[in-house]
């Protein structure tokens, strides 16, 4: 069984942006995002709105950098950690754009990313969006507890991001270039624990990411920076722990959106930022323009996204895992 492929034409994406909330504008990566809300609810009357409007703008964002406009796309594809991922659907209703819908949870940009990547390559569109956002509140509210609850977090804990993410694949030739991808397979260790994370998501990761390495004969020092999202600090530390279990040294090279986002020192992030908007806005604010101007050569980005239902796993169910990996270039091609 396959899990990676390696683009003959590698799509290349020619625009991408973030917008984050105010948590996010108090940490290392506030000057990254296009657009800072300091209001949790975007002038809205919930969360959720809030939610859609957050993701719709960093689709406007998104186009505006590019001079593209909603008819100019074949397809967008999005999601978000809501249930029926209503957060993209309402925030996409008004657009007009083909729409597919996915859920990977906080893996979902890379989903998207892939699945867009493969639409352009195919010659299906010209063009394709990806898309994704989470809510700190209103994750909280369907995962866990209310805020007004006043529940207290585990050391483990991550902090949701309120942010989201857009980008646009094309099949322009201009980096950065998406040259390949590895689509995970579950992996679940058992653990239960909704409030730890990076534990149940470090398998995934790895797995991912060593499938690639293997299918492609590639090594860590290939690439400027093997990029997680969001193992937090204790999924990065058993993600590096399980690569050298095979032998493997990705410590010098790995970095994870999920202890970027935010300052450990000076915000009560516990164990990190997490949701599908931290490494979407990581991504789209900070890593594809660092690409695109040739600051990073070569990425690889793996998210990670816990499966997890909290009905299920209050049932006492273990928490499944995905993660799935984009290579991306700021080289169309190897050089000789």
């Amino acid at each position: 069984m396959k899990q990676t492929h390696i683009f003959s034409q590698p799509p290349s994406i020619i625009s991408s942006a973030a917008v984050g909330g105010k948590m996010e504008s108090a940490g290392p990566l506030a000057d990254c995002f296009d657009k800072i809300n300091d209001d949790p609810y975007l002038s809205t009357d919930t969360f959720e709105k809030g939610e859609s409007k957050l993701q719709k703008e960093a689709m406007l964002h998104m186009m505006d950098k590019a001079g593209l406009s909603p008819a100019d796309f074949g397809a967008v594809f999005g999601g978000d950690l809501l249930n029926q991922c209503t957060g993209t659907t309402y925030a996409m209703r008004d657009l007009g754009i083909p729409f597919l819908g996915i859920y990977g949870a906080c893996s979902t940009m890379a989903e998207g990313l892939i699945m867009a990547s493969v639409f352009v390559s195919a010659g299906a569109v010209q063009r394709a969006a990806a898309v994704t956002s989470s809510h700190f509140c209103s994750a909280e509210r369907q995962y866990r507890f209310p805020l007004n609850y006043g529940g207290q977090r585990t050391p483990t804990s991550q902090w949701t991001a309120t942010a989201g993410g857009a980008l646009c694949v094309s099949a322009e030739d201009r980096p950065p270039y998406v040259r390949g991808y590895a689509v995970g397979v579950i992996e679940d260790l058992g653990v239960t624990d909704a409030a730890n994370m990076g534990a149940a998501m470090a398998p995934a990761a790895w797995s991912t990411v060593s499938a690639f390495l293997r299918e492609t004969g590639r090594q860590p020092q290939d690439f400027d920076m093997i990029l997680t999202g969001d193992l937090g600090k204790v999924g990065s530390r058993l993600f590096c722990e399980l690569a050298e279990r095979e032998g493997v040294n990705v410590r010098g090279n790995h970095a994870d959106c999920g202890t970027m986002l935010y300052s450990f020192e000076e915000q009560d992030v516990h164990a990190g930022g997490s949701g599908c908007g931290c490494c979407a806005s990581v991504l789209c604010g900070l890593i594809l323009p660092r690409i695109a101007c040739g600051g990073l050569k070569n990425v690889l980005f793996a998210a990670t996204g816990a499966l997890m239902s909290p009905t299920v796993n209050q049932q006492g169910e273990s928490i499944p895992s995905i993660s799935h990996a984009v290579w991306l270039s700021a080289e169309k091609e190897e050089k000789a």
